[in-house]
């Protein structure tokens, strides 16, 4: 973002308006909102909100690409009658939350207008507290799929008028083709229309850009399953992976909270970071990884998993790790008895953070040693017996044991 938030006293009040606007235009705005809307000298919108609100007395500029270059000019306006114009709820996936990070909530008005995700509940008749939301508006199509799950009902932002039928081909390919998409298009307007089709059948032409999709999810196809330690077969690996009974273990010991970055530092598959990310949509990490065939893997691994915003840093740590966004949460999988490595994390890692490494090798094992006679913290050590065949019977077969140590940043 190219402008500061503010946070000195408002020049002039209330100065900034935030305004919903639906597809009917000025008649559907309160009469409060057509106020502000003509009381400002500047009214900032998309094309298509400018539209709808003319016909305006003021200056009306359109975003520009990509939106944020406006921000500087919006705040060099501070304590003159502004106006912002959005779809619907400013504050629900929308401008208004980008607003409120740069200006006081003190200088601002908001007037919203019902979501688009209120708007497809009232035409179907679904209780808005029970759907998933998700916006696809401007973010990947991958984003959906921890969504999918047997008898849910998803409410779905669309980025433009293809996104109905990628969505059926998604659903389909996952083995849910027997899914209903209805498709609400221009709600509240002259131009509104609602189509359904199951999505194994996905057949409905010239889809408006502006459409909200409904999907009843139905099917017994492939969906990841809500608990920690996903079945090892669902991450493409080299044989570099965490072990799901080791994942799940691992994931608890990292205690993971909204909004926190995780490091995960020799990331191999990337299993570790990809299943913190599951856990919330807040949770975002950065896996680290020496070798480039394993960090493409890793960008595979985390678009097949619904995450495709994990980052991937490719390179050799400690040095890689140098100005990377500093973490709340690191985890070390790979390296942790190289030269630098668990200095160099620990060091980086925020006051309250929580640092988790496992080792299988002696040598990493004395790393974990010395790091908690030095820190203090817990030390564990797990092993997981497996049956596999012997002869025609079956017997135990033990799996490496693994040392894990975890601790807390004063």
């Amino acid at each position: 973002m190219s402008a500061e938030p503010l946070s000195s006293p408002p020049a002039a009040g209330r100065w900034g308006a935030i305004v919903g606007i639906g597809e009917d235009g000025r008649a559907g705005l309160a009469p409060a909102a057509a106020a502000a809307l003509d009381a400002a000298r500047v009214v900032y919108g998309g094309r298509r909100h400018l539209d709808l609100a003319a016909p305006l007395d003021a200056d009306a500029p359109p975003w520009p690409s990509p939106i944020h270059e406006a921000y500087p000019e919006i705040l060099a306006r501070r304590g003159n009658p502004t106006c912002i114009l959005a779809t619907g709820d400013p504050f629900h996936y929308g401008i208004g939350a980008e607003i409120a990070r740069l200006v006081p909530p003190a200088e601002i008005r908001a007037f919203p207008q019902p979501s688009a995700f209120s708007l497809a509940c009232a035409r179907l008749g679904w209780p808005l507290a029970e759907c998933g939301l998700v916006t696809l508006h401007g973010r990947a199509l991958a984003r959906i799929i921890p969504h999918i799950q047997p008898g849910a009902r998803l409410l779905v932002l669309s980025w433009d008028g293809t996104t109905p039928a990628a969505l059926a081909a998604m659903l389909t390919e996952r083995g849910f083709g027997t899914s209903t998409l209805t498709v609400l298009e221009a709600m509240g307007g002259p131009r509104e229309r609602i189509r359904a089709a199951k999505a194994e059948a996905f057949d409905l032409p010239a889809i408006d850009p502006l459409n909200t999709v409904a999907i009843t999810v139905d099917g017994a196809g492939r969906a990841l399953p809500l608990a920690p330690g996903l079945d090892d077969g669902l991450f493409e690996n080299d044989g570099q992976l965490t072990k799901a009974e080791i994942r799940a273990m691992t994931l608890a010991a990292l205690r993971p909270h909204p909004g926190l970055h995780l490091w995960d530092v020799g990331a191999g598959a990337g299993s570790i970071a990809i299943e913190w990310m599951l856990r919330d949509p807040s949770l975002r990490a950065t896996a680290i990884e020496a070798r480039p065939d394993r960090a493409e893997r890793i960008l595979r691994n985390a678009q097949a998993m619904g995450v495709p915003d994990l980052a991937v840093v490719t390179g050799a740590a400690p040095a890689s790790l140098a100005g990377l966004t500093n973490p709340d949460a690191i985890f070390i999988g790979g390296g942790v008895s190289e030269p630098g490595i668990l200095t160099t994390a620990l060091a980086a890692l925020r006051p309250g953070g929580r640092c988790v490494a496992n080792a299988v090798t002696l040598e990493g094992e004395a790393a974990l040693l010395a790091a908690f006679a030095n820190h203090g913290g817990s030390l564990r050590r797990f092993s997981v017996d497996r049956a596999s065949p012997v002869g025609g019977l079956h017997g135990w077969r033990p799996a490496m044991p693994v040392t894990q140590w975890a601790w807390t940043k004063p």
